[in-house]
């Protein structure tokens, strides 16, 4: 009895770990004449916000794209744009459609997490496409990685709301990920950045927002850390909420094989009556084990700069301490 149990545990978690490392389907890369859905999954777009939708398709049609709109995107739901059936709805009616080949998230907000489960990905799976955003749709980005397919964080429509000078990476390395160019980053090491014996890290890229990455562990959603690098960001937190949402991660195992962690924007860090005592750097050091790389200042995240990084695609990491920078370059 016991010797069956343990075959089925070593079963089980070499499945784990096989699935762990499977490589991704790629969805088909942009050309020009394809269509793309700018839909809302989430917050509200008040109506003052529709100038920067045009915008976005604006821009999207430069690039020789063609754009649609969610039917639904500027329904009010109170907190939503639209109900969870209607926000659905759009989800559904993109996934199934074999003439989009991408969901472009109009903003984040709140509210993916409540239609995750009410999509049916059957044909999705089958003809699978760029699903585009950060924050919020960090929920698609695990709920879909474990559906094996790649997913593209990175800026949503609302993000042209920045002055423009501000987010040019932004926009071209965007571009640059649709289009199926080359994508690698030169990043400034920060004094935090904790390295070990090895220049070099592999791994597929995988993560997001750190309040959703918490709010998945439990569900068919929460990811599987072995032998993968994984990114967190965040914004508007007290230092104790994230140091929460560390701890929850750690205890659920995301620290405990994973080959190293890159910080990327911690935005708009709350005070505290209660001091906390250390930088946010130091925070985050603190709480993932001591072998694990860790490293900041990655430009990805609530801030203007918000580069591309495509989910579940393999990347190097290179440390450089010759020039004082890390770089993570993607693997095609």
């Amino acid at each position: 009895m016991m010797k069956n149990i343990f075959i089925s545990l070593f079963l089980l978690i070499a499945v784990q770990l096989l699935n762990a490392q499977k490589q991704l389907t790629t969805p088909s890369y942009l050309q020009k004449g394809d269509t793309i859905v700018i839909l809302a999954p989430a917050g509200i777009l008040k109506p003052s916000r529709k100038a920067v939708i045009l915008q976005a398709k604006k821009l999207a049609e430069s690039w020789g794209l063609k754009i649609t709109l969610g039917n639904n995107m500027f329904n009010n739901g109170n907190h939503f744009a639209g109900t969870d059936n209607e926000r659905c709805q759009d989800f559904q009616d993109a996934l199934d459609n074999p003439n989009i080949k991408a969901i472009w998230a109009a903003r984040g907000g709140y509210g993916s997490v409540r239609i995750l489960d009410k999509l049916d990905f059957t044909t999705f799976k089958k003809h699978p496409k760029w699903i585009i955003g950060y924050s919020d749709i960090t929920a698609f980005h695990n709920h879909i990685h474990n559906l094996g397919v790649e997913t593209l964080h990175a800026m949503m429509a609302t993000s042209l709301e920045e002055k423009p000078n501000e987010i040019i990476e932004t926009i071209s390395s965007f571009k640059s990920a649709l289009f199926g160019e080359n994508l690698s980053y030169s990043i400034s090491s920060s004094k935090y950045n904790r390295t070990v014996s090895t220049n070099k890290i592999n791994g597929q890229l995988i993560g997001g927002n750190l309040a959703i990455l918490t709010s998945m562990l439990g569900s068919e959603s929460q990811l599987n850390t072995a032998g993968k690098i994984l990114f967190i960001e965040e914004i508007g937190e007290y230092k104790y909420s994230i140091d929460r949402m560390l701890q929850s991660l750690k205890r659920a195992g995301y620290f405990t094989k994973v080959n190293a962690v890159i910080v990327g924007n911690m935005s708009l860090i709350k005070k505290n009556s209660t001091k906390w005592g250390s930088s946010i750097e130091q925070l985050i050091l603190d709480a993932i084990p001591e072998d694990i790389p860790v490293f900041f200042n990655f430009p990805a995240g609530h801030e203007a700069d918000n580069r591309a990084l495509i989910f579940g695609r393999k990347v190097q990491l290179t440390v450089d301490n010759s020039s004082k920078k890390y770089s993570v370059v993607f693997v095609n």
